[in-house]
């Protein structure tokens, strides 16, 4: 290992010496200010009939240098991919060679030159000209792929993305996920809105909140941990479809599908309930699907999950039932719950009532095996304290999760918008609170105000557009999908 650090520091020496030698000449490659491309790779491979012959600039990385006497050939890596250059010392001029043996992989370089196909019938450029405009002044990795590497790409990602094909196309894919989820919202008439980071009160989801302090107020203020209810103010302000896409920060662990900053999107749409969410949801997921993959059958660590037809539907209680056998309809009190957990090894807590060892049973029986498209419907009104209840059955609300891959993607409900109710419910999660439930919610006073200036009828829902972006593009970890995922610091 020391001797490969040692190797590393030389290789990093002679980089630096070569460009002492270029600003010692007066050609320092960090001062040209810019350079004018007229194609990006595959451009030019796609229309190539059209362009052979003709005169092209390209930028890029290069990723392959193999020096042949008077000519040599180099590839060159950009946005889109990869083309090969044909180098001569003829064509270029005898100095200008000289200077181009002294590059090195990882020098990002302009090439002019004409478009033409090598007697193997590779589509190249042969070089009228080649500018070093950037020097690298570390060498690349040989290889930065596999598990033993995974800690350096996600904290590399910069090199991640030049080493790794599909790392660079599973975010391309990812911006483009997210530009057609706002085409489609667009197109049904939804405005996107920006609301608060920083918060006096973290509402809206069951999530322990990060702190801090804003020293021009001297007040202490938390990052939000959902979006929802800034834009349901929006509804009551009359905006009537509103959505955004936007960071979260929930203080919770690491792991395959959890970051504490996540990309979220909620939308909340006037005169609709649960009902429309779930339209919504699948028209959405079918469009993404066909967009993104070019089918509404995707497939996610080999298992296929059909978009295509009607998503399943099935209430909390019915999934229970079906898959522990355990029927929640015939249990009416706390202790028959309690009891039905411990014949079924369910952990629980003093203060769990009897809808929350249901959601406890969902979560320990039903989740995994939620593999195809499914609404789960009317969850309990403990777990549900922004869901307006069932007029048919007030111990339920009319709220869904759907899942996809054993995984939630989505939690919709029919809004609660009765303020007198609302307020009960924050006591009850005022009461939680004092019982050391870290991610219980607290009164929010200004948005019981929202509430009672009025709120219509409403649909809410939230996506987690990382777990949308995993599947979409079959990514087996949220990292995998971030950027620039939450590491622990190497110094810890």
């Amino acid at each position: 290992m020391a001797e490969q650090n040692k190797d590393a520091g030389e290789l990093v020496k002679v980089r630096r010496n070569k460009l002492e030698e270029l600003q010692s000449a007066g050609r320092n490659p960090f001062e040209i200010m810019k350079y004018d491309t007229t194609h990006h790779s595959m451009e030019i491979k796609d229309h190539f009939e059209e362009l052979e012959g003709k005169e092209v600039s390209v930028a890029g990385r290069m990723m392959f240098k193999r020096v042949m006497g008077k000519a040599s050939f180099c590839n060159i890596q950009d946005l889109e991919g990869r083309i090969q250059a044909y180098v001569a010392r003829d064509e270029i001029g005898v100095e200008e060679y000289k200077d181009f043996k002294k590059m090195d992989i990882g020098d990002i370089i302009g090439i002019k030159g004409t478009v033409f196909a090598t007697k193997t019938g590779e589509k190249s450029i042969h070089a009228k000209e080649v500018v070093l405009l950037s020097k690298s002044l570390k060498p690349l990795p040989e290889k930065f792929h596999g598990l033993k590497d995974t800690d350096a790409r996600y904290r590399q990602r910069y090199v991640d993305l030049i080493m790794n094909e599909e790392s660079k196309d599973t975010f391309i894919k990812r911006s483009k996920i997210i530009s057609k989820i706002r085409s489609f919202l667009d197109g049904q008439g939804f405005m996107e809105v920006e609301t608060p980071m920083l918060v006096p009160n973290a509402g809206g989801a069951a999530a322990r909140p990060f702190e801090t302090h804003y020293n021009a107020l001297d007040e202490d203020v938390k990052l939000r941990i959902s979006l929802e209810l800034y834009l349901k103010r929006l509804i009551v302000g009359g905006l009537e479809k509103v959505y955004e896409i936007g960071r979260v920060f929930r203080n919770e662990g690491v792991d395959t599908r959890h970051n504490p900053e996540f990309t979220l999107m909620e939308l909340y749409q006037a005169y609709t309930d649960y009902n429309g969410m779930m339209e919504l949801t699948e028209n959405l997921y079918r469009y993404l699907a066909q967009e993104v993959v070019g089918s509404t059958t995707i497939t996610y660590n080999g298992i296929e999950m059909d978009l295509g037809k009607p998503f399943e539907k099935i209430t909390m209680v019915e999934a229970v039932k079906k898959y522990a056998g355990v029927d929640f309809d015939e249990i009416h009190t706390v202790e028959e719950a309690r009891k039905a957990a411990d014949e079924h090894h369910v952990e629980y807590e003093e203060r769990h009532k009897k809808g929350d060892i249901l959601n406890l049973f969902f979560e320990e029986f039903v989740e995994d095996n939620l593999v195809q498209p499914t609404f789960v419907l009317d969850h309990p009104v403990e777990i549900s304290p922004l869901t307006k209840k069932k007029p048919e059955n007030p111990d339920y609300v009319e709220r869904f999760e759907f899942f996809m891959n054993g995984w939630e993607m989505a939690n919709a409900y029919s809004e609660l918008n009765d303020p007198i109710d609302q307020r009960e419910r924050f006591k009850a999660q005022e009461e939680l609170l004092a019982q050391g439930d870290e991610e219980a919610n607290s009164t929010d006073e200004d948005f019981l105000n929202a509430l009672e200036i009025g709120m219509p009828p409403t649909g809410g829902i939230g996506f987690g557009i990382d777990r949308m972006v995993m599947l979409l593009t079959d990514s087996s970890a949220i990292r995998d999908v971030l950027l620039f995922p939450t590491m622990k610091s190497l110094d810890k």
